[in-house]
Protein backbone atom coordinates (compact mmCIF):
# COMPACT_ATOMS: atom_id res chain seq x y z
CA UNK A 1 0.00 0.00 0.00
CA UNK A 2 2.08 3.24 -0.97
CA UNK A 3 2.05 6.12 1.83
CA UNK A 4 -0.45 9.33 1.11
CA UNK A 5 0.94 12.63 0.33
CA UNK A 6 -0.47 13.58 4.01
CA UNK A 7 0.95 10.16 5.56
CA UNK A 8 4.64 10.79 3.67
CA UNK A 9 5.97 13.77 6.00
CA UNK A 10 4.93 11.84 8.97
CA UNK A 11 7.46 8.57 8.41
CA UNK A 12 9.77 11.16 7.14
CA UNK A 13 10.18 12.90 10.75
CA UNK A 14 9.90 9.85 12.34
CA UNK A 15 12.71 8.72 10.11
CA UNK A 16 15.12 11.42 11.12
CA UNK A 17 14.15 10.56 14.87
CA UNK A 18 16.35 7.57 14.02
CA UNK A 19 18.71 8.99 11.89
CA UNK A 20 19.08 11.11 14.99
CA UNK A 21 20.09 8.02 17.17
CA UNK A 22 22.36 6.29 14.67
CA UNK A 23 25.51 6.27 16.15
CA UNK A 24 26.79 5.15 19.08
CA UNK A 25 28.27 8.22 20.29
CA UNK A 26 24.70 10.07 20.43
CA UNK A 27 23.30 7.39 22.00
CA UNK A 28 25.99 7.72 24.59
CA UNK A 29 25.24 11.13 24.79
CA UNK A 30 21.76 10.68 25.41
CA UNK A 31 21.97 8.43 28.04
CA UNK A 32 24.93 11.02 29.68
CA UNK A 33 22.43 13.61 29.25
CA UNK A 34 19.33 11.23 31.05
CA UNK A 35 21.41 11.33 34.08
CA UNK A 36 21.12 14.73 34.58
CA UNK A 37 19.01 17.89 34.22
CA UNK A 38 21.65 19.23 32.55
CA UNK A 39 25.02 18.70 31.59
CA UNK A 40 28.24 21.24 30.02
CA UNK A 41 30.19 20.21 26.80
CA UNK A 42 33.24 20.09 28.46
CA UNK A 43 31.87 17.52 31.06
CA UNK A 44 29.87 15.60 28.14
CA UNK A 45 33.93 15.80 26.55
CA UNK A 46 35.47 14.28 29.72
CA UNK A 47 32.89 11.26 29.98
CA UNK A 48 32.87 10.75 26.19
CA UNK A 49 36.95 11.30 25.47
CA UNK A 50 35.68 12.32 22.18
CA UNK A 51 37.09 15.48 20.56
CA UNK A 52 35.65 18.79 20.76
CA UNK A 53 34.97 18.83 16.82
CA UNK A 54 33.41 14.99 17.26
CA UNK A 55 31.27 16.59 19.85
CA UNK A 56 30.41 19.16 18.33
CA UNK A 57 29.42 17.43 15.25
CA UNK A 58 27.28 14.87 17.02
CA UNK A 59 25.68 17.57 19.05
CA UNK A 60 24.79 19.12 16.37
CA UNK A 61 23.32 16.00 14.76
CA UNK A 62 21.16 15.92 18.07
CA UNK A 63 19.80 19.40 17.96
CA UNK A 64 19.06 19.07 14.42
CA UNK A 65 16.58 16.04 14.68
CA UNK A 66 15.20 18.01 18.39
CA UNK A 67 16.63 15.23 20.86
CA UNK A 68 18.56 17.99 22.93
CA UNK A 69 18.49 21.34 23.58
CA UNK A 70 21.63 23.95 24.37
CA UNK A 71 21.78 26.92 26.37
CA UNK A 72 25.00 28.96 26.31
CA UNK A 73 25.81 30.73 29.90
CA UNK A 74 28.67 32.99 29.94
CA UNK A 75 32.00 30.76 28.11
CA UNK A 76 29.96 27.54 29.06
CA UNK A 77 26.79 25.13 27.24
CA UNK A 78 24.84 23.59 28.33
CA UNK A 79 22.73 20.69 27.12
CA UNK A 80 19.37 19.05 28.43
CA UNK A 81 16.88 16.44 26.97
CA UNK A 82 14.58 17.98 24.42
CA UNK A 83 11.69 16.06 25.89
CA UNK A 84 11.86 13.54 28.82
CA UNK A 85 10.28 11.12 26.84
CA UNK A 86 13.91 10.58 25.16
CA UNK A 87 14.64 8.91 28.92
CA UNK A 88 12.03 6.26 28.34
CA UNK A 89 12.98 5.53 24.63
CA UNK A 90 16.03 4.91 25.14
CA UNK A 91 15.13 2.90 27.97
CA UNK A 92 12.66 0.96 26.09
CA UNK A 93 15.42 0.58 23.07
CA UNK A 94 17.74 -1.29 26.11
CA UNK A 95 15.35 -3.80 27.15
CA UNK A 96 14.85 -4.67 23.56
CA UNK A 97 18.36 -5.14 23.37
CA UNK A 98 18.45 -7.27 26.00
CA UNK A 99 15.47 -9.58 25.11
CA UNK A 100 17.33 -10.12 21.98
CA UNK A 101 20.61 -10.67 23.49
CA UNK A 102 19.15 -13.22 25.69
CA UNK A 103 20.40 -16.33 24.12
CA UNK A 104 23.89 -14.61 23.46
CA UNK A 105 25.36 -14.66 26.95
CA UNK A 106 28.45 -12.76 26.46
CA UNK A 107 26.88 -9.60 24.50
CA UNK A 108 23.78 -9.66 27.11
CA UNK A 109 25.95 -9.91 30.10
CA UNK A 110 27.99 -6.65 28.78
CA UNK A 111 24.82 -5.11 27.68
CA UNK A 112 23.54 -5.49 31.65
CA UNK A 113 26.92 -3.73 32.53
CA UNK A 114 25.53 -0.83 30.95
CA UNK A 115 25.20 2.44 33.63
CA UNK A 116 21.49 2.82 34.19
CA UNK A 117 19.35 5.52 32.56
CA UNK A 118 18.44 7.98 35.13
CA UNK A 119 15.41 8.91 35.97
CA UNK A 120 13.56 5.93 34.69
CA UNK A 121 12.04 2.60 36.94
CA UNK A 122 12.77 -0.56 36.26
Amino acid sequence: MPLSQNQRPLYEVKANLFKGLAHPFRIRLLELLSAADEVSVSELQADTELEASHLSQHLSVLRRHHLVVSERRGSHVYYRLADPRIRELLAVARALLLSMLSEDTDRLSTAQGLPEIQGVGR
